[in-house]
């Protein structure tokens, strides 16, 4: 339904610095009822750690999906977050817009994430002129990782479940 994989692969590649060595994994509580998901290690990438969680309808479809995603960086490495982020908004639109969707994201704007300032977007993806589906990158960089937390889901799996959203959010541990 919804990947997160190639913007997320294009978060990793433009921060361009992976470090070597490996730190604890971000905290998050997930919310109740979402299926956590293995995610296996890359082993190209052994030091990002990646994090995710879906949200199954009554007949086990996903209807939102969240993930947490930590890259090292080089000490001394300056991340362009907001070029960072206007990539993957740009890798998001071109996605949906070769599946048939148009995509519109709302201006990147400053947002939070755990205790870090971060730059945040929502796209809403239409079909036909009817919402489809949502979806929000929100990135942060501190002294040695990077962070993006994105989420997505249907249209108003989305809407119904911002208190979730956010309380995740709010439990994050960076």
């Amino acid at each position: 339904m919804i990947r997160f994989c190639q913007s997320t692969l294009i978060l990793i590649g433009l921060l361009s610095g992976i470090g070597a060595a490996q730190a604890d994994a971000p905290v998050i509580a997930w919310p109740n009822g979402w299926e956590v998901e293995t995610i296996p290690l890359d082993e190209a990438k052994p030091d990002v750690s990646r994090q995710r969680a879906v949200k199954n309808d009554d007949g086990g479809t996903p209807v939102m999906v969240m993930e947490l995603t930590a890259t090292p960086v080089d000490a001394g490495h300056q991340v362009n977050l907001q070029g960072v982020l206007l990539e993957m908004r740009k890798s998001v639109q071109k996605d949906f817009f070769q599946g048939g969707y148009q995509t519109v994201c709302n201006k990147i704007h400053a947002s939070t994430l755990s205790h870090l300032s971060a730059l945040e977007t929502t796209c809403t993806i239409t079909q036909n002129g009817r919402h489809v589906l949502s979806q929000t990158l929100v990135a942060a960089v501190d002294a040695d990782k990077a962070y993006v937390l994105s989420y997505a889901g249907q249209a108003q799996a989305y809407k119904e479940s911002q208190d979730e959203i956010e309380a995740a959010r709010n439990s994050l541990k960076l």
